[in-house]
């Protein structure tokens, strides 16, 4: 596959999970005006535990099916993917079922670890009964998994791109409709509206399954006839079938669930640490700070990483069964590079920005902690990009083992050190046991990866450099803005004023970085000839 192809492939989905993050950011704005600090803390405790099984059905599942589809293709056996297919169906609505009961009856017993000793304004009851209520989703979406996994197997992210779009729109329509409705109209309690918040994801992926369903009955005929032309057909008996699905699937899944269960561990301990340090009083708002306000901000960036290791995938995978090494290594190459080129520039602008940002979006009370813990906690976004990433890629390359046991590593750090941070340190001590459980994770990822293929690191070291040159200009240039600004009138003292801030922040910030990385030929050695539009501008 050429280039272009690829980074057409990682740009279209990266379109739609940027539009997808960016309503998701959006939305909490009015909702946290509506619900306040608790409420958002409240969804915070319920999402999670959701996330990570419906990640499983939802991420873990589409790429395993991706690429055993792949696989399979490149072989000219359409006929077994499309069995996998009408099998995976099958256990996936199973899968479903077995996930809700979980998570529906395992609510209460999760409630329980999280606040049971523990005194604040949140009940044990609240966090049960929201947990519920978002369990429902769990019946639909593994079973809409595979429906994307199967499209992105045969290459075209089109399906994924728009149900992922859709999906989010409805979920916030509803969402927000629901709270405004009983909060202002029914003078209902938050713990309700939030509980319907949480539902909101039942219907969202109801919308994302019919337009699946749309997409599979236009294609249907094109998918009948690869099969009938085929030459050969792989006899694989069904419990092997399944089998090779699932040793695909489970790491997979692990590794789809990092970020959620990095949150978790916070979810389960940050409340605890700061009770231990006599910060009790604003624990619960700091938590819903970072972990639901900051990080929709946060991930943001991240999304590239998500479109990019599900375009790449397939891709990997076809050059790696085909023996193809020099465009594997390019590809790899490329997939990292499209990362840091974009991801590290964008991260550390909202650090530079995190006050402006979280004021102007959110709130101007206890700015000066919450700017400062966004400030700090917007860099982990480049690791978690490079995780998402390098873990596609080790499963590219059937290293996917070893990706998990990379993950458990960082992970084991961030469970075991996490209070003490948060003893050392204050709420970002669990920022930075976040940053080192994640950078260990990638950084043994990175080393698993240049055994594994030679891969060289030469060029990749050399272009971060550069990259890193570029974002000092950016600082440099927005510090002296703020100066500026900040002399002619206080900006910081009013919201409006850091709206302002913002915006000309980013905009002259972006538009240095653009200028040096379109100059120095960066972005077209990157991104390829897709960086035209940039030569108009900077005219």
């Amino acid at each position: 596959m050429s280039k272009s192809t690829i980074v057409r492939g990682a740009f279209l989905l990266t379109a739609a999970s940027f539009l997808s993050k960016f309503l998701g950011m959006i939305y909490v704005i009015p909702f946290n005006a509506m619900v306040g600090a608790d409420g958002v803390t409240l969804y915070q405790f319920a999402y999670l535990p959701y996330s990570i099984l419906v990640t499983v059905a939802t991420v873990g599942v589409p790429l395993a099916v991706s690429k055993f589809v792949s696989k399979y293709n490149s072989l000219g056996d359409y006929y077994t993917g499309m069995r996998m297919f009408k099998t995976g169906m099958s256990i996936m609505a199973l899968t479903g079922i077995v996930t809700f009961l979980a998570l529906f009856f395992g609510a209460e017993f999760i409630a329980n670890q999280i606040i049971s000793d523990i005194e604040t304004t949140i009940r044990v009851e609240d966090i049960t009964m929201v947990i519920r209520m978002v369990s429902f989703a769990l019946i639909i979406t593994p079973s809409m998994s595979i429906f994307r996994g199967f499209f992105q197997g045969h290459q075209s992210m089109g399906p994924t791109a728009v149900s992922q779009v859709i999906e989010q729109i409805v979920r916030i329509i509803f969402l927000l409709i629901a709270v405004f409705i009983i909060l202002n109209i029914l003078d209902g309690e938050v713990t309700t509206a939030v509980g319907f918040a949480t539902f909101a994801a039942f219907i969202g992926a109801i919308a994302s399954y019919v337009v699946l369903l749309v997409y599979w009955k236009k294609r249907k005929r094109h998918l009948d006839k690869n099969i009938t032309q085929q030459e050969f057909t792989h006899d694989i008996p069904k419990k092997e079938l399944l089998s090779e699905l699932f040793r695909y699937a489970g790491p997979f899944v692990i590794v789809s669930i990092a970020i959620p269960m990095f949150q978790l561990v916070d979810n389960f301990t940050f409340l605890r640490a700061m009770d231990d340090i006599g910060q009790e009083k604003i624990a619960t708002a700091l938590l819903g700070s970072i972990y639901t306000l900051s990080h929709k901000l946060v991930i943001i960036p991240v999304t590239l990483a998500t479109g990019l290791s599900l375009a790449v995938m397939p891709v990997l995978t076809s050059s790696f069964t085909q023996g193809q090494k020099p465009q594997l290594i390019n590809q790899i190459n490329q997939a990292l590079q499209i990362i840091l080129v974009l991801v590290i520039p964008a991260s550390f602008g909202l650090s530079m920005l995190s006050k402006e940002a979280y004021g102007t979006l959110y709130n101007l009370e206890n700015i000066e902690e919450t700017g400062a813990l966004l400030g700090w906690y917007a860099p982990i976004g480049i690791l978690f990009a490079l995780l998402s990433v390098t873990a596609a890629v080790l499963q590219g390359i059937n290293q996917q083992n070893h990706a998990v046991f990379n993950l458990l590593a960082g992970l084991l750090f961030k469970i075991l050190f996490n209070i003490q941070f948060i003893h050392w340190f204050g709420a970002k001590g669990s920022i930075f046991a976040t940053a080192i459980g994640v950078g260990i994770a990638v950084g043994l990822n990175l080393i698993r990866i240049k055994k594994s293929v030679e891969f060289p690191f030469k060029q990749l070291i050399k272009r971060t450099i550069l990259i890193g040159i570029f974002v000092l200009f950016m600082w440099i240039v927005v510090l002296i803005l703020k100066l500026v600004l900040g002399a002619i009138f206080p900006f910081e003292e009013s919201r409006l004023g850091l709206m302002l801030m913002l915006i000309l922040g980013v905009s002259v910030g972006g538009f240095v970085y653009l200028y040096f990385a379109y100059k120095s030929t960066l972005l077209e050695r990157v991104l390829g000839d897709r960086v035209r539009i940039l030569g108009k501008i900077f005219k």
